[in-house]
């Protein structure tokens, strides 16, 4: 009777054990199902999204105007530079909107990408910028003297190249024209930026129906509209803004654009993809095939904000003829130029960020030449350099430049001809970047 008793047991154990695996293993299989419907429902709605960006893109390229600018100019090689002008156009004739010999280029800036780097230098081009044009006025008057932005009404797109490319030693390879509504658009499309005012504007333009209103110290969430005053703001009503002009507007456009471009290059935006498309086929013309364009756009796509770099390109204010111009000297922009033409890994990379209108320096005249110090300061400045002092130091033979950071030898080297440098350590000059302190051998610039 025990054995049997003991037998039965243990079928009835078995029997349990067998239940219970079957249960787990029945669990099991309706976590993995679950999974797997789980799985399933995200892959077919990634399916959804690529399949429809597909057809948004084709669609896109499709209504996308192009080759309406004349011929692109295509890269030589694979691993040569890709200059793109991109134009930001004001309204021109409000009364006729085809009437484009009205319109000028309110924004005008010159998109680098070089394939070895993969980094991306953006250079804005003041708008009052001098250039020589043999043109004439409405009025029939001959004019040799006019700023940049009048070049697109005077010869189009050609002539507003030509003076791009001499600026900037370069060659052009497609352009692209935006206009506000675009701008607009394609802000409200990524959702807006949050923007901190750093000075009141207050600016009203009835004929354009532009109105501007910010305070300063406040954050603005800048949708379409707002995000367009804030980028074309320049003066308020009374006058008074930026004491730069045009340069202190495109930092204040650099600024959003960076705001602009970090919403761009983050994962969320995919889904905002077809819609930004379709605002850019409606609003945008250019001569970049579609082929080049989508190629360019993946690239570009993979970048970190970090990889793109504003750049202003340097000049001086000069008064010609009654009119105040923005003089740019190629010097000034030496290191700009050879990092968008180069194909050299290590030339194309901007040493330093670092603006000359940013350093302060100090400049000290140890001989007995009078007037050594001013004549150097005169020279700084119309390099571009806007905080420059002098004063007397101790008499020396030999010349040095002491500098608070390394960062600016690069900069200063290129624009005086001093080889000696050290590490600025008088707590007396706190206040400079650089000393340059002038000794007996000291040749102006490299001159007699």
């Amino acid at each position: 009777m025990d054995n049997n008793e003991n037998l039965r047991r243990n079928d009835s154990s078995a029997i349990a054990e067998r239940k219970k695996r079957r249960r787990l293993e029945a669990i099991k299989r309706k976590k993995q199902q679950k999974r797997r419907r789980i799985i399933f429902t995200i892959v077919s709605i990634i399916s959804v999204i690529i399949l429809g960006t597909i057809g948004y893109v084709y669609s896109f390229l499709n209504g996308l105007k192009t080759n309406t600018l004349g011929e692109a100019v295509e890269p030589a090689s694979s691993t040569e530079p890709v200059n793109i002008l991109l134009l930001g156009m004001d309204i021109g004739d409000v009364e006729n909107e085809y009437n484009t010999s009205a319109r000028r280029t309110d924004t005008i800036m010159l998109v680098n990408y070089n394939p070895n780097t993969k980094k991306v230098n953006v250079v804005s081009i003041p708008r009052d910028t001098l250039i020589e044009v043999d043109a004439y006025l409405d009025t029939g008057e001959y004019q040799r003297y006019w700023k940049i932005n009048s070049a697109y009404a005077i010869g189009g797109q050609e002539e507003i190249i030509k003076h791009v490319e001499s600026l900037l030693e370069t060659r052009i390879n497609y352009i692209v024209e935006v206009d506000y509504e675009a701008f607009r658009n394609i802000v409200d499309a990524l959702g807006g930026v949050e923007m901190y005012i750093e000075q009141d504007m207050y600016y009203d333009d009835d004929a354009q129906d532009l109105h501007i209103h910010f305070n300063a110290g406040e954050t603005v969430h800048l949708d379409g509209q707002k995000a367009e005053e804030f980028f074309r703001w320049r003066k308020n009503n009374d006058d008074t803004g930026l004491a730069d002009g045009d340069i202190g507007r495109i930092s204040n456009q650099h600024a959003l654009m960076k705001k602009l471009v970090e919403k761009s290059l983050s994962p969320s935006i995919v889904l905002k993809i077809p819609e930004i498309l379709n605002i850019i086929s409606e609003n945008v013309r250019t001569n970049m095939d579609s082929k080049t364009m989508t190629s360019l756009a993946l690239k570009i796509i993979k970048l970190n904000s970090s990889d793109i770099v504003m750049n202003t390109l340097q000049g001086v204010n000069e008064d010609i003829y009654g009119q105040s111009f923005y003089v740019v000297y190629n010097d000034m922009n030496r290191e700009l130029i050879n990092a968008i033409n180069s194909e050299n890994e290590a030339d194309s990379v901007l040493t330093s960020s670092i603006k000359r209108e940013d350093i302060k320096i100090l400049v000290l005249n140890g001989t007995q030449i009078n007037g050594l110090a001013g004549n150097a300061r005169d020279e700084l400045i119309s390099l571009g350099y806007v905080n420059v002092d002098i004063g007397n130091g101790n008499p020396t033979e030999e010349s040095v430049i002491q500098l608070a950071n390394n960062d600016y030898k690069n900069l200063i080297s290129r624009d005086i001809k001093i080889d000696k440098f050290s590490k600025k350590t008088d707590e007396e000059y706190a206040d400079y970047d650089i000393v340059i302190l002038l000794g007996t051998d000291y040749n102006l610039f490299g001159e007699n």
